[in-house]
């Protein structure tokens, strides 16, 4: 079989006209086939979005062809290049407005640890700001690794517990970062 992520069912319980399941699983089906993710590029790591976009990639395959530009929208922030602390601000207020559950992927060296802007105005990983799921490493990363960091966010979603978000971890890991 070639390397195309394939949506499979979810395991359950199968006869003559009938399919039956856990709500977890469908939810977690559906929510990873149907993310809406919000572009935060800022350099050169926003130009190899661009490309994953393009028809050769085609990141819509995945189930995110709308793009999202408003934060209300969106459940999945890719913050791709370097942030300076003056944009920090802004982009934990864009996380906050986003509605849960919401999901962060970091993309390239600068957005993970401030890549080799070592100064005093580059936030250093925007970990530091907001809780981040998948860091997508490179300088700037190809879309191949990009479109894998994305693979591995839907894997988190569709393994997700619907009530992690209301778990006393999370409300603590929030609480880390000052979001309620």
């Amino acid at each position: 079989m070639s390397d195309i992520n394939l949506v499979e069912a979810p395991a359950g319980v199968e006869g003559s006209g009938f399919f039956a399941t856990s709500l977890d699983k469908v939810i977690g089906m559906a929510r990873a086939n149907s993310l809406w993710p919000l572009p935060f590029a800022t350099s050169c790591c926003g130009i190899e979005f661009m490309a994953t976009m393009g028809s050769h990639y085609d990141f819509s395959r995945f189930g995110s062809e709308r793009p999202s530009f408003s934060p209300r929208q969106a459940d999945l922030l890719m913050v791709m290049g370097t942030i300076a602390k003056k944009m920090a601000p802004v982009l934990k207020q864009v996380y906050i407005q986003m509605a849960e559950p919401r999901w962060v992927i970091a993309v390239g060296a600068c957005a993970s640890s401030g890549g080799i802007f070592d100064t005093y105005s580059v936030l250093q990983g925007i970990d530091e700001i907001i809780p981040v799921d998948v860091y997508v490493p490179g300088c700037p990363p190809r879309p191949e690794a990009i479109i894998n960091g994305f693979n591995k966010i839907q894997d988190l979603v569709r393994s997700e517990s619907l009530r992690r978000r209301d778990s006393p971890e999370y409300t603590a890991l929030l609480a880390k970062y000052g979001i309620q």
